[in-house]
């Protein structure tokens, strides 16, 4: 049962949820007014990082497909 709660399949989920909940944010953030800059700098820099992340367990996963 423990694995299950911390296999790559589960964290990919949960960091694709995390992502799309940064998307959302990032478009109320730059809808505000005034525009705070410096926090849609930094939750499109987290955004990156998530993704980057992402691409990193997909490839783990599934290490032969770019064979």
């Amino acid at each position: 049962m423990d694995e299950q709660l911390h296999s790559l399949p589960r964290r990919l989920i949960e960091l694709r949820m995390e992502h799309a909940d940064l998307d959302v944010l990032i478009d109320r953030v730059a809808l505000e007014q005034p525009l705070d800059e410096l926090s849609l700098r930094r939750l499109k820099k987290r955004r990156l990082g998530l993704r980057d992340l992402i691409v990193r367990i997909e490839q783990a996963c599934d290490p032969d497909e770019l064979a």
